[in-house]
């Protein structure tokens, strides 16, 4: 994480971060709005986008005043729906125009416009285990636990449907609680899904058609191998608004995205939560272009990403770390809900312990704004060697307001070996960049500069720039006398030098006399470790005599050559 940008947001216990901090359209950086929920356990939060009214149910079984807990998109609590005994499950109407909440003695219903009890849909006998409740092909769906036990995970629970007051037993059933997910954006499905629990080692997640008369199950999917291992450990469920895609808040995997036709994998994965996170919510935004993504982290561990809903898409999340005891530590199961127009994203936070809840009203940016690579790119020197540092250099277009954080590019080397990443380099206030690599072959290499985009911008078209990498150079210099004579000899000293890598060891280097009898080639001169070396030579002739010392150079270095003159006397 130490590369991740950090933006306190206002509050003490929460930070975002975001490869760069995101901005809303008006240039600011993303809010979020805190309220202490009066609550002690948490079951389920319901989002009415047309009133703008969330609503929160505590389950708690201890005989106090029952009631689901009503807020505005603020974060302002303004009102209560009371129960009469602990409300767990809700659902609402197609139509935003009924709010049914499930407790412990049946189903209720609300009016969401004036916030009255309209009645009971379906009373039943007080049973001691939570039911979940669902809405779709114009009908209430609900289960039940018809057991007086407080073993609920391990329990028989059926599946009822209701029209009016009459309520029918589908006949659909399973061991352990079944959770119900459905919505007005795919308003004839539900998805049922098994939790895990002593007594099912390998819970289903199913899909069912409500549309007609009679409820008709879908594909149903197990996810354990033969080993038993990869069971589904389900936290929430969510569905994309045009119904092709359902995703899974699965703790002992991450977030799963399934195709809803056969709830196989869907293509593109999304990338694994933080180390340390176990998923515990999703929810996609209205439209279907993003996907929020909680987790259950300790510390600074990212607990939350607001993400591009196709994983193929690629951008950067943006990343949430709840840490704060006023804020909470973790998102709660089944805690996160999106208003349709995408402008607000509510999120229920708990403590370590589960005994304390907050509700989390962030504004993640809106608009997004369009990025372009301008101009072509270069490198500096602009012939590259082999070995020595290039800088790739270009410049990033970005519309909209300007980031209060230096956005990143990211960069690949394409030759002969393969591809290789490049560290992510920050963009300059006006744009332009400048990507760092050392070349490590000789020939052409191609450079491909991404910008995948965030929050508030768009993925730009990749620009790429192909380079001829050359030898890296050598150089011979050498310290010869003015004259000699022929008995006495001479000795010419010299030091090889390379730049890039360091060159190999054993060089030897050729010597080439030439006087006036003629060129002759002498006995090579070996180099030392720290490049220099030693020539000696009983001249034959009189007169001046060149000495050529040559470097064929290897594979990284190209070669070298250089000469002395010495005049030689009798």
């Amino acid at each position: 994480m130490a590369t991740i940008v950090a933006l306190t947001l206002g509050t003490a216990g929460i930070t975002a971060l975001a490869p760069p901090a995101a901005l809303a359209a008006d240039g600011t950086a993303p809010g979020d709005t805190v309220a202490k929920l009066p609550i002690s356990s948490y079951s389920a939060m319901v989002v009415d986008s047309v009133h703008e009214r969330v609503y929160v149910t505590d389950d708690r079984r201890n005989g106090y005043a029952n009631q689901v807990h009503v807020y505005n998109f603020q974060g302002q609590k303004v009102g209560s729906l009371p129960t009469a005994s602990a409300p767990s499950g809700m659902a609402l109407s197609t139509d935003s125009g009924t709010l049914y909440v499930s407790q412990s003695s049946g189903i209720l219903a609300y009016d969401t416009v004036t916030q009255e009890y309209t009645g009971i849909t379906y009373p039943a006998y007080d049973v001691p285990c939570p039911r979940d409740v669902a809405f779709a092909g114009g009908k209430q769906w609900h289960t039940e636990t018809p057991y007086l036990t407080t073993e609920c995970d391990n329990r028989q629970t059926w599946l009822y449907g209701t029209t009016g007051n009459q309520s029918t037993n589908t006949g659909w059933n399973a061991a352990g609680r079944l959770r119900l997910t459905s919505g007005p954006e795919v308003p004839d499905r539900i998805v049922m899904a098994q939790s895990r629990s002593t007594g099912e080692a390998n819970p289903f997640l199913t899909t069912l058609d409500a549309s007609g008369d009679t409820l008709v199950r879908g594909p149903e999917r197990r996810f354990a191998d033969a080993e038993g291992k990869g069971a589904l450990d389900m936290k929430d469920v969510a569905q994309s608004p045009d119904g092709r895609r359902i995703a899974v808040a699965d703790a002992a995997y991450g977030t799963r995205l399934l195709d809803a036709a056969d709830l196989s994998d869907a293509p593109a994965a999304y990338q694994p939560l933080p180390e340390g996170a176990k998923a515990s919510a999703v929810a996609f935004s209205g439209d279907g272009t993003y996907i929020a993504r909680g987790a259950a982290a300790t510390g600074s561990t990212v607990d939350l990403l607001v993400q591009p809903a196709d994983p193929a898409v690629g951008r950067a999340p943006l990343e949430f770390a709840f840490e704060g005891a006023l804020d909470g530590d973790r998102i709660a199961p089944r805690g996160l809900g999106w208003s349709k127009d995408g402008s607000r994203l509510f999120a229920v936070t708990t403590n370590t312990y589960g005994n304390e809840f907050w509700l989390h009203v962030i504004q993640p940016p809106a608009a997004q704004y369009d990025s372009r690579f301008t101009g072509t790119l270069t490198t500096t020197p602009g012939r590259p060697v082999v070995g020595e540092p290039v800088g790739i250099r270009g410049r990033l277009e970005l519309d909209g307001p300007a980031p209060a954080e230096p956005v990143r590019v990211t960069a690949v080397r394409h030759d002969a070996n393969g591809d290789r990443k490049l560290a992510p380099v920050e963009v300059d206030a006006d744009g332009s960049f400048t990507v760092l690599d050392v070349p490590s072959l000789v020939g052409d290499a191609t450079y491909t500069v991404s910008f995948t985009g965030d929050v508030t911008h768009r993925p730009a078209e990749d620009t790429t720039l192909t380079v001829t990498v050359d030898k890296a150079p050598t150089a011979i210099a050498l310290t010869a006398p003015a004259e000699a004579t022929k008995s006495a000899g001479l000795t010419i000293t010299g030091t090889l030098t390379g730049q890039g890598r360091a060159l190999p060891a054993g060089i030897t280097l050729s010597v080439v006399r030439t006087d006036r009898k003629g060129t002759g080639t002498l006995t090579s001169a070996a180099v030392a470790a720290d490049g220099t070396f030693t020539i000696n030579d009983l001249p034959r002739a009189t007169g001046e005599v060149t000495y050529e010392v040559g470097y064929a150079g290897d594979a990284l270095h190209s070669g070298s050559t250089a000469s002395a003159t010495v005049r030689v006397r009798s």
